[in-house]
């Protein structure tokens, strides 16, 4: 697992804030800014997408928090008045590689609340892969849709087309005693027979084998695109 691992990366990623990722399909034709020749490495974006309070931001400290130090950058911190955006890189080493590159993932959370919309927007734009994080209690299942249908109209402002984009609906909150069953969730969230994971994200349960199906979609488009 490359969040156990002890061996640090192989070349020096220097990282900047506004840094583009390579979109899926376009490797080493469109995308070559986005390749880190010296270090051999790719740099891929996926975003967390869901309403407020539904577990992106655990989601991504857990993951930062189990990453090995020397395998990830610095978590960067947007503060809004109710939520965080959060966003940092690292570098798994047990992806495999395209056509010998390394590839760095980086993590982004969008702001829950869609008076944020615009941040949203602007975050999306060079995703690489898209996961949802749905909060299991049946009384937010209105924000969940509400968010769901933001995310499919900023995908299509951004020319992405969803049918195509990596995609996984995870289902957090699966402790709580108030939540809907998994059946009566996908009916209402799951949108193109995409992975569904169950999660308990505070505790870790289902965060690490959500990434790993998202970083395996991403990693397939590009050896695809190559």
């Amino acid at each position: 697992m490359w969040y156990k691992s002890p061996k640090p990366p192989i070349g020096i990623f220097l990282r900047r804030e506004r840094l583009p990722a390579c979109a899926p399909g376009r490797f080493l034709r469109k995308a070559l800014s986005f390749i880190n020749f010296a270090a051999r490495e790719i740099n891929c974006k996926i975003v967390y997408y869901g309403a407020g309070l539904g577990g992106k931001t655990t989601n991504l400290q857990v993951i930062y928090q189990k990453t090995a130090e020397q395998q990830k950058g610095k978590m960067i911190s947007l503060a809004t008045e109710t939520e965080r955006t959060l966003f940092f890189d690292f570098l798994p080493l047990d992806l495999g590689n395209v056509r010998g590159f390394k590839t760095r993932i980086h993590l982004y959370t969008v702001p829950g609340q869609v008076f944020y919309d615009a941040s949203r927007k602007l975050i999306l734009r060079g995703v690489d892969g898209i996961v949802f994080v749905a909060d299991s209690q049946e009384q937010r299942m209105d924000a969940n849709v509400e968010a769901l249908d933001n995310l499919m109209s900023n995908l299509k402002e951004h020319g992405y087309d969803f049918n195509k984009i990596p995609y996984v609906l995870q289902l957090n909150k699966r402790d709580l005693p108030n939540i809907l069953t998994v059946e009566a969730l996908n009916k209402e969230l799951r949108k193109k027979n995409e992975p569904v994971i169950e999660a308990v994200a505070f505790q870790g349960v289902g965060v690490f084998e959500t990434l790993k199906e998202i970083a395996k979609q991403v990693l397939t488009e590009l050896k695809a695109g190559g």
